[in-house]
């Protein structure tokens, strides 16, 4: 089975295309070489998956016929991703919410506020 069609089989990624396009991009390795979307990919072969900052690492058990429900996928797969991975995306999600990007217009209410309330002073 084609690389790209595996990864959209086990719910990897939304559309064909999509894995195809990672594929391109050079987010997907198998057995540590980076690979075209034709590559052909066998039971027990080791793949590595850059999905939003995370490097997914799992380990083809069997190739589906088709794609498969979200309950059936581990059947096919095994997933091999280290927790660090996760834990480095969960810092990065809080570090998003209180950084403001320069250029991105007015301050709103809120920021107004979180403002007023840092620069006043204690003396009141």
């Amino acid at each position: 089975m084609r690389i790209d069609k595996y990864l959209w089989c086990v719910r990897y990624y939304k559309t064909r295309s999509l894995a195809t396009t990672a594929c391109k991009k050079g987010h997907v390795r198998v057995n540590q070489d980076v690979v075209k979307p034709s590559r052909e990919v066998y039971p027990l072969d080791e793949i590595e998956v850059r999905k939003n900052q995370i490097n997914y690492s799992l380990k083809v058990n069997d190739l589906p016929p088709n794609r498969v429900g979200a309950k059936l996928v581990d059947i096919y797969r095994t997933d091999t991703t280290p927790k660090e991975a996760f834990e480095a995306q969960e810092l990065l999600k809080y570090s998003k919410d209180y950084y403001r990007k320069k250029g991105t217009g007015r301050p709103t209410k809120k920021d107004r506020r979180d403002i007023d309330d840092y620069t006043t002073d204690t003396e009141e």
